[in-house]
Formats: C-alpha cells, sequence, structure tokens
C-alpha cells in the first residue's frame, strides 16, 4: 500500500491512499471539505491552489484542479479571476448537508445491513449506537 501523509492546519495527519478504489483527486476533494468542516478554512477564505496542493502531495497539478474543481461544481467554492478560489459562504452548511444525505445514510445502511446479517435486533443496535459516545470517552478518543 502507498500512502501520502502530511500534517494539515489543525496539525492532523492527512493520509490519501494511492492504491485505493478512491480516486486522489477526489481525496483532495474530501480532505478541502474537512479542513472547511472542521473550522481551517473559513468562508470567503482563499483555499489552496492546485500547485500548492499539488506540491503538498506531490501529485499532479491537474489532479489537484480536479479535486478542485469538484468543490468549485458543487458551489462550495468559487473562483475570483486571477486571484484564486475562496470558500463560499454557505459552503460549510452545503458540505455538512452532502455528507448527512450521502455519507452518514450510506453508513447507516450499511450499519443496519450487517446487523441484519449478524442478527442484531432493532433495540440492540440503538443501544449499541447510543452508547457509542461514552466508549469514545472511555479510550481517549
Amino acid at each position: 500500500m502507498h500512502y501520502i501523509t502530511l500534517k494539515d492546519k489543525g496539525g492532523e495527519a492527512v493520509i490519501l491512499d494511492t492504491d485505493g478504489m478512491k480516486p486522489i483527486y477526489v481525496q483532495i476533494a474530501e480532505w478541502l471539505e474537512t479542513e472547511i468542516l472542521s473550522g481551517n478554512i473559513g468562508s470567503d477564505e482563499k483555499i489552496y491552489s492546485q500547485y500548492q496542493l499539488a506540491d503538498m502531495f506531490n501529485i499532479n497539478p491537474a489532479t489537484a484542479a480536479k479535486g478542485l474543481n469538484i468543490l468549485a461544481d458543487e458551489n462550495i467554492v468559487y473562483k475570483k479571476r486571477g486571484l484564486g478560489m475562496f470558500v463560499s459562504p454557505n459552503g460549510k452548511a452545503m458540505i455538512l448537508k452532502k455528507r448527512k444525505n450521502q455519507t452518514l445514510k450510506k453508513m447507516i445502511f450499511e450499519l443496519v445491513r450487517e446487523g441484519k446479517r449478524l442478527g442484531v435486533s432493532r433495540d440492540e443496535l440503538i443501544d449499541m449506537i447510543e452508547t457509542a459516545p461514552n466508549q469514545w470517552e472511555e479510550e481517549g478518543s
């Protein structure tokens, strides 16, 4: 397996999986979304250019541009001619809505499906979900 690792603005390790099923440009877009969600890049703040991303991750600038274009196509970022790309005023809200509607629903569907395969009742599954935050606190997450 091949990974690209760096530290983001918040000091967290960012890992891109170069051998994974998800294209690098999609991983770049998702990482930028996470940076916006975490507050490391705010509304109307300039985001990394395709060349900065290419340098940071040691990837082709065209690959980085594809990641940026995903966000532009979704109106999460906007272009200022000659200045670069900036986070839309409602970019964070758009990402939250997208991730709730796509990511969480998919995860919940998979969780329920796996629960059925394992014979876990609805009540057991709900209890597992409700106690999960307590387990995170106990494990120090």
